[in-house]
């Protein structure tokens, strides 16, 4: 596929306390296209002029891994024209204190052809307003506090990547890669993405969605901190898991009426008794996925799912991942 002669300007902008991964990922995906676009034919001059821009008043930056990278250029030294602006993520507590950055960040927004984030640099774009009416994704633990600290933003918490209009968002860290190979998938071809994706050892497009990725269900607080009426009876589901927890079975543990206790416990949890428990058992299934060899129907009657087919559409529905693959995937 002939994309022309045109050399797309890819920025992306990190900062102290940045994910070296958030940076140096997509930026192999871009040189890995320039590359094999030239080398094979596909154009006579590299698809990408690739800049690393620091948020810090310095060129060199040191990364959480300790990592130190020194960017092209400081952020008020970069200026039009930009084809894709890439905001990393990393320690948000980094972000503090960038009122300027951000007002320059405002000022590029309309000027560029494509602006996203990766992995929590979400934040940073919420931050200066430019994700409001979005649906967006970031890192799958951050997800919650993103969606609590910018409710004009519609969280999503499960896919790799999103794209919004112009603006794509994507979720933790190796998901930047998965969202610079569909850049390139756009401006260059699938043919050529997927010689990236080969060249790179990577997946054309990820099976899945992040959730299949998350640690074992870590139940939610109230903010005032007493324990939520699923973190009292999470200990007594899962010695019962392969049993009927119906509602009012779990109403009969914590002495409430079914009514009440169903109302209170989607207060407190943003879920249904029946979707917490199908979490739960998605959850404890996983792990025996991951550390035994056990078959999938008695993981399955282990687990309270009654059957292997019923397990298998759960999975679907939750990770977006059948229990066969996910075994394939992360089986110790």
């Amino acid at each position: 596929m002939e994309v022309g002669g045109q050399t797309r300007r890819v920025v992306v902008v990190a900062f102290d306390g940045a994910d070296a991964q958030d940076i140096i990922g997509p930026c192999e995906v871009f040189a890995a296209a320039n590359m094999l676009a030239v080398s094979t034919g596909v154009v006579g001059t590299p698809l990408y002029k690739i800049e690393i821009v620091s948020l810090g008043d310095e060129l060199r930056f040191t990364t959480l891994s300790g990592v130190i990278i020194e960017a092209h250029q400081r952020w008020h030294e970069c200026a039009s024209p930009i084809d894709t602006l890439l905001v990393s993520g990393g320690d948000n507590t980094a972000l503090l204190g960038f009122s300027a950055q951000i007002s320059w960040l405002q000022g590029m927004a309309p000027q560029v052809r494509r602006l996203g984030s990766i992995c929590t640099g979400a934040f940073l774009l919420a931050q200066a307003g430019l994700l409001h009416g979005k649906r967006v994704v970031t890192h799958w633990r951050f997800c919650e506090q993103l969606a609590r600290s910018y409710p004009s933003v519609t969280v999503d918490p499960n896919p790799i990547f999103i794209r919004d209009g112009y603006i794509y968002t994507s979720a933790g860290i190796t998901a930047g890669m998965d969202l610079a190979l569909a850049l390139v998938a756009e401006d260059a071809g699938r043919k050529l993405a997927l010689r990236v994706a080969r060249e790179l050892v990577m997946f054309m497009s990820r099976p899945g969605g992040q959730a299949q990725f998350s640690v074992l269900l870590e139940l939610q607080e109230r903010e005032n901190g007493d324990a939520t009426i699923a973190s009292s009876l999470q200990g007594w589901m899962l010695e019962h898991l392969a049993e009927d927890l119906c509602v009012e079975r779990l109403a009969e543990q914590v002495h409430m009426s079914p009514r009440n206790f169903s109302r209170v416990f989607v207060r407190e949890t943003g879920k249904t008794p029946a979707r917490f428990v199908e979490s739960l058992r998605i959850e404890i299934a996983r792990r025996r996925l991951e550390e035994s060899s056990a078959g999938l129907e008695r993981v399955a009657r282990e687990c309270g799912f009654g059957s292997a087919d019923s397990m298998r559409r759960s999975f679907l529905r939750v990770l977006k991942v059948v229990p066969q693959d996910y075994r394939a995937r992360f089986h110790a």
